[in-house]
């Protein structure tokens, strides 16, 4: 069984007449797109092609027609591209750190202890109990001997600290190198 296509003849002159305004009204809707406006043009004769029967629709051109189909390709090629997950190019894997590498991780506890080290005896003595041993408010309050107002704000202006010393975390090897050196002093 062969399917019945639109004549070759018909189909260049269909381009021939309707071919530019085609792509310009596909320009538009890709938002100038060229690669995917010729793509859906493309696509749009494809379907021409295989549905011979439009040609003899009530139109006096093809063009709304034309314009249809097209639009409707648009609609289903974006809704298409929204569906799936954002592609990723090679610079963003290629800064990505692995996570099999302990390399990262083993340098950012480094820089954070270096930071921590920074920040007087008492700040680091609630940040110490609260984030590194998991005692809550009332229980560091309890084991320092301070009230838990003293606490929240130590730890309150520890924190401000640590985030000026770490902003926006990048590696600082000088002061790990600073902070050690110091230590064995």
């Amino acid at each position: 069984m062969t399917t019945a296509t639109t004549d070759e003849r018909t189909l260049e002159e269909l381009q021939r007449d309707h071919g530019p305004a085609l792509l310009s009204f596909l320009l538009g809707l890709t938002y100038g797109d060229r690669q995917r406006a010729e793509d859906l043009a493309q696509e749009t004769l494809v379907r021409a092609w295989l549905h011979p029967e439009a040609f003899a629709g009530p139109y006096a051109s093809m063009r709304p027609w034309l314009f249809t189909v097209a639009r409707r390709l648009a609609i289903d090629a974006r809704r298409s591209r929204l569906a799936r997950p954002a592609e990723i190019g090679d610079g963003v894997l290629a800064v990505t750190p692995d996570p099999a590498d302990s390399t990262a991780s083993a340098e950012a506890a480094l820089d954070v202890r270096a930071a921590v080290r920074e920040l007087s005896p008492e700040h680091r003595a609630v940040l110490v109990r609260i984030y590194f041993r998991g005692l809550t408010v009332n229980e560091a309050a309890d084991e320092l001997g301070i009230p838990a107002g003293t606490v929240k704000s130590r730890s309150y202006y520890a924190l401000r600290q640590l985030g000026r010393s770490l902003p926006g975390y990048r590696p600082r090897h000088g002061v790990i190198a600073r902070s050690r050196a110091g230590a064995a002093q």
